[in-house]
């Protein structure tokens, strides 16, 4: 068994079949890409893997572990975090704020212990500075000191997508879900996405099974590529394999 494994999976909604027999497995250390137009069903696919879709059938395994039926929380404790197509971010909190609420499931500070054991000393205050030292060095990592203490709302998109990122990347995850990370950016955005995804697979060692439409984005970074079209696998592959396969250039690219 690999790392990370789909098999049969299968999401229906009504007489909508979103996916059907969908198969592939992850490496360790891969970046995985999954192409294909829009409402091919990719964002249903990490719906189906982080808990917030049910599917009507299939296995999915990380590490060896079952993850369906999984609620997203549980999910997240298994070492899956992700990235959303539309950033989710609370734009009354600042960056670091933001960061910090992906380290909830870490935090072991109740209410009681919150209210009348604070203090430098106290355990909360312990697990608060050491938080927030984890919290500083992904900020450090995705160059977001300059905006640390901005309330995101006013941020740049391309800077809200970095802040997202570090927020799913403060849950520590050993598999990161990035469903559309260069969408909306520009072109010099796009290549800072580019260089911190990187970063995080070489640096931080996390396994990333990636959704993106932009093309030069996944055949620059990816270690192989999975093309769907109408919830169905068309071809797995290398990314030049996937690039000439014909039915991705006519589903696809519209060749």
């Amino acid at each position: 068994m690999s790392f990370f494994d789909i098999s049969s999976l299968s999401v229906s909604f009504g007489g909508l079949k979103a996916l059907q027999g969908i198969d592939f497995s992850v490496e360790k250390g891969e970046i995985f890409a999954i192409i294909g137009p829009n409402g091919a069903g990719k964002t249903t696919l990490f719906n189906c893997i982080n808990g917030i879709y049910r599917a009507d059938r299939g296995r999915v395994f990380f590490k060896g572990a079952p993850v369906l039926g999984k609620k997203p929380d549980a999910v997240a404790r298994m070492g899956i975090a992700r990235t959303f197509q539309n950033i989710e971010l609370f734009s009354h909190m600042n960056t670091m704020e933001n960061i910090m609420l992906g380290r909830h499931i870490y935090m072991k500070t109740g209410l009681f212990r919150g209210a009348f054991m604070w203090g430098g000393r106290s355990f909360a205050g312990a697990e608060e500075r050491h938080h927030r030292r984890r919290v500083e060095e992904i900020i450090d990592l995705l160059d977001l000191q300059s905006v640390r203490n901005t309330l995101v709302g006013g941020l740049p998109y391309g800077t809200q997508k970095l802040v997202e990122l570090g927020r799913a990347l403060a849950l520590e995850p050993e598999l990161l879900l990035l469903d559309e990370p260069c969408a909306g950016m520009n072109a010099e955005e796009k290549q800072d996405m580019i260089f911190w995804v990187k970063d995080i697979q070489d640096e931080l060692g996390v396994t990333i099974l990636l959704i993106e439409h932009d093309m030069n984005m996944v055949m620059d970074i990816s270690d192989r590529i999975l093309a769907i079209n109408f919830g169905s696998p068309i071809t797995i592959g290398t990314p030049e394999a996937v690039r000439q396969h014909p039915e991705v250039l006519k589903a696809y690219l519209g060749e």
